[in-house]
């Protein structure tokens, strides 16, 4: 049983947020070492939860938290990624439970969103993704379900063109270059667009995008910080967004879209300095913990 401190439920339907792990790291193409990353976040959170926020919202929420553990990940990559699937489809299903995901590479999140797919048929429904790459390649290095093929896979199975966002872009090969210049529905605000517009800005980019949707899912390539944020990522790009930004952003999004589903990946605490990147993970999810307490 997983601790969380003091906000663990006793089951689904008394919790505000339901957990679950994906320990993979069998689509990342360089660097090896996120399939440790919900071990790692899950270590931090029995050690340490703060009494406040920094927007100073004193956290009060008992119980807040059920863990569904890890997807068992062994068999073949289809396997464990229908897996993936099936289990993630339980825990989205009750409606007024948000779904935090800890990866894993992030190829896990092809699974994860056909789960979102699925479970919110018939709806409006798009896809935040903040990254340091579009994650747009059809096929790489051989494979079609690696983590850059993320956001391919969810344009081939799950949303339309329109109905995708992505923040944090520095880095993208020839092959995603054309697909965004064919596709000019994608909104891609990059890392570029934050330091020249500014968070204010580009919060109202995101908003005026999504606000009549009725689902978002979130996806958050932790490598989306600058390397000097977070360290400890398969594929590190120089000149990604602030550990600021990036809670100013999750705090927006969080309280004002219907994000009902997330996911924290690409931790991989073997290539981490100081464990400064778990510590940004970990700051992430207490800001969604945060601000879904006060929703």
């Amino acid at each position: 049983m997983y601790k969380w401190l003091d906000i663990m439920a006793t089951s689904p339907e008394n919790a505000k947020v339901c957990v679950m792990g994906i320990p993979w790291d069998g689509g990342q193409t360089q660097e090896p070492g996120a399939a440790k990353g919900p071990a790692k976040i899950r270590a931090f959170t029995e050690k340490y939860m703060p009494a406040a926020t920094d927007d100073w919202h004193v956290l009060d929420f008992q119980p807040l938290v059920y863990d569904y553990g890890d997807v068992d990940m062994r068999g073949t990559w289809g396997e464990a990624f229908e897996r993936v699937e099936e289990e993630a489809l339980k825990v989205m299903s009750p409606s007024d439970n948000f779904s935090l995901f800890l990866g894993g590479d992030h190829s896990v999140s092809i699974p994860l969103q056909k789960a979102f797919g699925r479970r919110h048929h018939g709806e409006k429904i798009g896809i935040i993704q903040f990254d340091a790459h579009p994650e747009l390649c059809d096929c790489y290095d051989g494979k079609i379900f690696s983590h850059a093929n993320v956001a391919k896979r969810a344009l081939d199975d799950v949303i339309d063109p329109e109905d995708l966002l992505l923040l944090g872009i520095r880095a993208a090969e020839a092959e995603e270059i054309e697909l965004l210049h064919r596709n000019k529905d994608i909104t891609m605000i990059s890392a570029s667009d934050v330091f020249y517009k500014g968070f204010q800005e580009c919060c109202k980019i995101i908003y005026n995008k999504f606000k009549n949707y009725d689902s978002v899912y979130f996806s958050l390539d932790i490598g989306v910080l600058d390397p000097a944020f977070a360290p400890g990522v398969g594929t590190p790009v120089s000149g990604g967004i602030t550990s600021r930004e990036l809670i100013e952003f999750v705090r927006y999004i969080i309280k004002n879209l219907p994000v009902k589903n997330m996911d924290i990946v690409e931790m991989a605490p073997p290539l981490d300095s100081n464990d400064i990147t778990c510590w940004a993970a970990l700051r992430v999810i207490e800001e969604v913990f945060s601000t879904i307490d006060k929703k």
